[in-house]
């Protein structure tokens, strides 16, 4: 009996699958056909057919996409400074804000950050921000999965930034109006290259009526939530002087804490906070890099062990996972002071891999690499002095890799980054488009914080 011959063969590589049953090959040939992973093999398939496409993969290390759960591609226009304002860009005046981006801008920006992503390893990103309706295809276009939604709050965020919480129901119908909007248009359960996780952006930018009315639409269409939760201090006690309660209090009582929820930041929480967000089930966006950049640390291994499912997440700093992964194990290691069994590159893997696939209830489909999944794939090129010896392959890549180690990048058996180079963008018109967006957001963005008040 003759087999088809597959589309793609990863020739040769070393493989961290990501899978506990068999999580590391010294030497393996993946086969893709139709967009799936069909064979993973010890040795060399005998005959090649002339048709199939042969991925180099010596030298290499190959790994499963990365899946970043919390994003803002469109902040990107705020890199550089946004890490040393102290406080998140919504919140902040003087920068760029979502109101003032223009549907143009959002796709230019959109498309940088979805690059910037993909070419580090990124094979999924989950996003938020305003104009997802442009920035969601835009994303895709690059050749990643693209999941996200738009804002959904009844706060207007015109007046944040001054320090004014207004709350009101006209804004709250049009945000949740719009996330219906994506979800009739983009959101893709069969194909995964567009998805819509909903986005309430907060507690205190979000009112209760209006967060019950998320959890509706939730239950309609079967979606998760995305949503920052105890980020800062303010809104902390907002939520505490609006609602007598802490933002996972508030969560749980509207019926938003449990598996659905994916919780972005999670740094001043309680112990009891602690407890209904393990007992919830829920997913921790850990977002390392970002929290301790602006001086915070979320009580990480305490919500690991409490129950909470570990993902990881770039927000809108940079968008490297490999980097990130660092950043979350001297996270759990401060906490514990000292290496533990609990906290080594392993984990950090999983939670870059798995842990983010199964955040989207995707772990049936990506996050590892396991025959009949989707052909994500990411190959690092180890033929650097950095990444040698290979004495321990996990541990190098955790410990010295980069995201400007990639290679290749293969989403759904397409190869859509070669040589380091995207195949379905022109990097440099990407580059200048977005620049250009940023220098008229930060000219318009100075002009406004100039004007009396």
């Amino acid at each position: 009996m003759t087999h088809p011959s597959p589309d793609l063969l990863v020739d040769g590589a070393t493989i961290l699958t990501s899978d506990p049953a068999r999580p590391f090959l010294k030497t393996g040939w993946v086969e893709v056909t139709a967009g799936r992973i069909t064979a993973i093999r010890d040795t060399r398939p005998e005959r090649i057919a002339p048709a199939t496409r042969i991925v180099p993969g010596g030298g290499r290390v190959l790994t499963p996409g990365f899946v970043n759960v919390h994003t803002h591609a469109i902040l990107s226009m705020v890199r550089g400074v946004a890490e040393d304002m102290g406080f998140a860009p919504a919140y902040t005046m003087g920068v760029p804000h979502g109101h003032d981006v223009r549907p143009d801008e959002a796709h230019a920006l959109a498309q940088l950050g979805a690059l910037e992503a993909l070419s580090f390893g990124s094979t999924l990103i989950n996003d938020s921000f305003t104009h997802q309706e442009i920035a969601l295809p835009a994303m895709a276009g690059t050749g990643l999965r693209a999941f996200g939604c738009g804002r959904i709050h009844d706060v207007d965020f015109t007046r944040v930034h001054l320090g004014e919480w207004r709350h009101e129901d006209a804004i709250g119908d049009w945000t949740l109006g719009l996330a219906s909007d994506l979800i009739a248009a983009f959101h893709d359960p069969e194909g995964l290259r567009t998805g819509v996780v909903l986005a309430p952006h907060a507690p205190d930018t979000c009112s209760r009526a209006l967060l019950g009315r998320v959890r509706e639409l939730r239950d309609a269409h079967g979606l998760k939530i995305n949503t920052h939760v105890s980020q800062s201090r303010v809104e902390v006690d907002f939520i505490r002087e609006r609602d007598g309660m802490t933002p996972p209090q508030l969560l749980d009582e509207v019926g938003l804490l449990d598996e659905s929820l994916i919780a972005a930041h999670c740094i001043h929480l309680t112990d009891d906070d602690i407890v209904r967000l393990g007992r919830g089930r829920a997913t921790l966006a850990h977002v390392a890099k970002g929290n301790q950049t602006h001086g915070c640390l979320a009580p990480t291994a305490k919500l690991r062990q409490a129950g909470m499912n570990l993902a990881l997440a770039t927000d809108n700093m940079h968008a490297d996972m490999v980097e990130v992964m660092r950043w979350a194990l001297a996270t759990g290691r401060l906490q514990e002071g000292g290496v533990s069994e609990t906290w080594q590159p392993a984990a950090m893997f999983e939670a870059a891999t798995m842990g983010g696939a199964r955040a989207l209830g995707l772990e049936a489909e990506i996050g590892s690499i396991e025959t009949g999944k989707r052909a994500d794939l990411v190959l690092f090129d180890f033929r650097r002095p950095h990444l040698r010896p290979l004495t321990d392959v996990l541990g190098t890549l955790v410990h010295t890799g980069q995201g400007r180690d990639v290679e290749t990048v293969i989403v759904g058996g397409e190869v859509v980054i070669e040589g380091g180079e995207p195949l379905r963008v022109d990097r440099m018109a990407v580059l200048e488009a977005a620049e250009a967006a940023a220098a008229a957001l930060w000219d318009r963005a100075r002009a406004e914080a100039a004007l009396p008040r």
